[in-house]
């Protein structure tokens, strides 16, 4: 007992493990910092942050863990002194290194919660995705370090690494259930939407289930005992109803996620997801011009919500919907304005506006007006003032909603104008209106004073009056 206990202690002191905790601690953290791109700080993201870690990490452990298996071969007579079985001294090993390898993933996933909860991130938490990646971590080295005592040379490391390698590459994540295998291929979660838990548990049982059939196959081979057969088709089954799991998905890995969003009040009511909280100050400036511009219309709004991809924005009930970038990348704003300009239009006729349209488009989002064939209009809409073309926009919304605009509609406010203008010698339109009289001018006064005689004169275009002497 006690050259077993020595025996033990001298497994334990090997500087293989000395090196795998600060080496796949290093790589963990690399390769989750390349998952936590989005500036936001999202729990779901968090869990697929570290899965997608291990299918660096993981091959790293695996090739680490072979290396120290071809290394330790040769001390195996050492072991062999001991009345023990042959399995122990293996055993013991994967104990060993698949502690290392946790230790260093607990390191890794401490450093990703850690800058989660110092952005105030917002989201699910999922037990059950950090235990998938453990897993799946635990099952590289378990594999890395059986490939190395069945084939004990020098190329089985590198081997190992190619292999392992290979299989967590060429996996793209979304395209099949294949992706979902330990290690598993994720796509970031999207706003609105977390991890479905029952792909978790699936990824879970899978891999406790491989690896327990891996060692208990190894012991097995070792001891020639056949009831260790029970526990190793047990796993066996564990990991083909995780497979059949997986497979029933059919890659999708998230699922809708009600959220309470954050709102800004003042002036206008603003509301966005937990995670982009720090959009609201520039996305509430964005859209306030465009909410005067189009105060007293049919599209009107004084609410503006995030909405999920896979619903419409517009507005609707004086609600605009919009659709943020999750990155908010530069001018995200901006974007967002011009989204819910775009949505005032029917989009069954009037697809993207030339012309007229294009004025006013222009200038809902306070852009400058572009160049049309019609310069008279243009320069007659740009001299406007606010007031005015938003009492215009009220009278031809429906004609600017389906693109109809014409020089006519904006024409006829021009002679609206003109004609209440006073001092004014408008005769020509004065003709074209019926009952209106046309003013005389100081020449035809003065014959009228000095007694000329009456003589009545036909109004060029019928409906005018006749004029008196």
């Amino acid at each position: 007992m006690s050259d077993l206990g020595r025996v033990l202690r001298l497994d334990a002191r090997r500087t293989a493990l000395l090196v795998a905790v600060p080496l796949l601690t290093a790589v963990g953290t690399a390769a989750a910092a390349l998952s936590m791109c989005p500036p936001h700080a999202y729990r779901d993201n968090t869990v697929v942050a570290l899965v997608n870690a291990v299918r660096l990490l993981g091959p790293v452990a695996a090739a680490l863990a072979a290396w120290t298996a071809v290394r330790e071969r040769p001390m195996d007579y050492l072991r062999n002194l001991t009345a023990r079985s042959p399995a122990t001294g293996v055993l013991f090993d994967l104990l060993l290194l698949s502690a290392a390898a946790l230790v260093s993933y607990g390191a890794v996933t401490a450093v990703i919660v850690a800058v989660t909860l110092l952005h105030d991130g917002t989201g699910r938490s999922h037990p059950l995705g950090f235990a998938a990646g453990a897993g799946a971590l635990v099952l590289h080295v378990v594999a890395g370090y059986l490939a190395g005592r069945v084939a004990p040379h020098r190329a089985t490391a590198p081997l190992v690494l190619a292999a392992t390698g290979l299989w967590a590459a060429l996996r793209v994540p979304g395209m099949s259930w294949w992706s979902l295998l330990p290690p598993a291929a994720l796509n970031q979660v999207a706003l609105f939407t977390t991890l479905r838990p029952q792909v978790l548990a699936d990824q879970v049982v899978w891999a406790v289930g491989a690896t327990a059939a891996l060692i208990l196959g190894y012991v097995l081979w070792a001891t020639r005992r056949a009831l260790v057969g029970v526990p190793l088709a047990v796993a066996l089954a564990a990991s083909a109803a995780a497979t059949l799991g997986l497979h029933g998905t059919a890659g999708g890995t998230v699922a809708p996620a009600r959220t309470d969003q954050v709102c800004r009040e003042w002036p206008l009511t603003v509301c966005v997801h937990p995670a982009l909280r720090d959009a609201l100050p520039a996305l509430t400036s964005a859209v306030l011009p465009l909410a005067a511009r189009l105060e007293g219309t049919p599209g009107a709004f004084t609410r503006v919500e995030q909405r999920p991809g896979w619903e419409p924005g517009g507005v609707r009930d004086g609600v605009a919907g919009v659709h943020l970038d999750a990155a908010l990348p530069p001018g995200f704003e901006e974007r967002a304005v011009r989204r819910i300009r775009d949505g005032l239009r029917d989009a069954r006729t009037c697809s993207a506006p030339r012309g007229y349209g294009a004025l006013v488009d222009a200038w809902l989002v306070g852009e400058a007006p572009p160049a049309i064939g019609d310069e008279r209009t243009a320069r007659l809409f740009g001299s406007w003032s606010e007031d005015r073309r938003r009492a215009w926009l009220g009278r031809h919304f429906a004609d600017y909603r389906t693109c109809t605009l014409g020089p006519h509609d904006f024409r006829t406010a021009a002679d609206v104008r003109a004609a209440h203008a006073p001092g004014l010698d408008d005769r020509a339109g004065a003709a074209g209106r019926p009952g209106t009289a046309t003013r005389r001018s100081p020449h035809e006064a003065g014959n009228g004073a000095q007694g000329s005689p009456a003589r009545p004169r036909r109004d060029p275009q019928p409906g005018a009056a006749a004029q008196e002497p």
